[in-house]
């Protein structure tokens, strides 16, 4: 059987499937889909300025989030497609992680060519 999310079309062993919402999913998709990502959260912004004024955090993130951050500079901008694309990792995770950077106003989206994408703080 195959994930039925539509980016995903992970196989899924016999019995190993999630059923959410009528759909079939791999663990991870159901992962995402219980615990999606949220890029708009005031309190998760405060609460990264707050530690960042109280010096808890490093300048940069985590490997993949430097990797991203490294990207975006280069490109002047990217969709979550071509970040999961150029860094081979799903893009649940991507969503994760531009997230996570974006508490930190790293970085944000905009919109270049009629097109979203994420770019620099």
């Amino acid at each position: 059987m195959l994930c039925q999310k539509e980016n995903c079309q992970a196989e899924i062993e016999e019995g190993e499937g999630r059923d959410f919402h009528g759909q079939l999913l791999c663990d991870d998709c159901y992962m995402d889909a219980l615990s999606p990502a949220r890029t708009c959260d005031p309190w998760a912004v405060r609460s990264a300025g707050l530690a960042k004024e109280r010096g808890d955090t490093t300048e940069h993130g985590g490997s993949l989030q430097q990797k991203i951050i490294d990207l975006i500079k280069k490109s002047g901008g990217m969709s979550l497609v071509e970040l999961a694309e150029k860094l081979s990792v799903r893009q649940g995770d991507i969503e994760r992680e531009i997230a996570a950077l974006r508490h930190m106003e790293k970085i944000r989206a905009a919109m270049q060519d009629g097109k979203k994408v994420i770019v620099l703080w």
